[in-house]
């Protein structure tokens, strides 16, 4: 088992691990503990370093955390290595994962529209939504109040909870469908204070105004109610 120190520190960059199995068909090492983020909710994994390998991919398959290591050779099970993320880009994934949660909180504040789909790269990204009509000026409205929620400097809170507890929080999932497998009994939640609160295990600021200025570069139909809306974070 893997312990998830990502999850309650997006800022750590730098941690120490020791190596608990080794895959050499997959060159790839499990860690007791990692800050590498593995993928998952539309939010890419991580790169960086463990010790002398460049890490190229992370996945978590159960309570494991594998790194795929590139380079000569492989460490070996028990020894201790120092991680370090490629920092630029998570933090620009940060930034990221943040303006999206903004942009959905705002959609469903004020249109109530639930989220159908997302994916992001570092500083872009897409968010689909349940609207049956979306026009130009109403695309630009809802820019200007996702760059109002930056400028507020809305703290952000993540929080662990047991499962019973979260599913309590009223329209805790936004998504069209609900994602959280049944086995999940500990649900991972971030709060953007006074606007947004979602089940997520994604990577975010602490504050909105990291976020920077939020540009919405297109919008497509993609359906009789399914609209997509791309963003970018300058």
């Amino acid at each position: 088992m893997t312990e998830l120190l990502y999850q309650t520190d997006s800022y750590l960059r730098r941690f120490e691990a020791v190596v608990t199995a080794v895959d050499e068909t997959g060159r790839r090492v499990a860690l007791d503990r990692t800050a590498f983020y593995p993928g998952g909710g539309g939010q890419p994994h991580d790169l960086g370093r463990l010790g002398a390998w460049p890490v190229t991919a992370v996945r978590k398959e159960g309570d494991t955390v594998w790194h795929t290591l590139a380079g000569e050779g492989l460490p070996a099970v028990g020894e201790s290595l120092e991680g370090e993320l490629d920092w630029e880009r998570r933090y620009a994934l940060m930034r990221t994962h943040t303006a999206l949660h903004i942009l959905c909180g705002v959609v469903w504040r004020d249109y109530g529209a639930q989220v159908t789909g997302g994916n992001m790269d570092p500083g872009e990204g897409r968010m689909d939504f349940e609207f049956a009509t979306l026009q130009k000026e109403l695309v630009g409205e809802i820019e200007a109040k996702c760059n109002a929620e930056v400028a507020a400097a809305r703290e952000v809170r993540v929080r662990l909870l047991p499962r019973d507890e979260a599913f309590r929080i009223p329209d805790l999932i936004r998504t069209k469908i609900n994602l959280l497998p049944p086995d999940i009994t500990v649900v991972r939640t971030v709060e953007i204070v006074g606007l947004d609160l979602q089940a997520d295990g994604g990577t975010h600021v602490a504050n909105t105004r990291e976020v920077g200025l939020i540009r919405v570069v297109d919008y497509k139909s993609k359906g009789a109610i399914n609209k997509r809306i791309y963003i970018k974070v300058m």
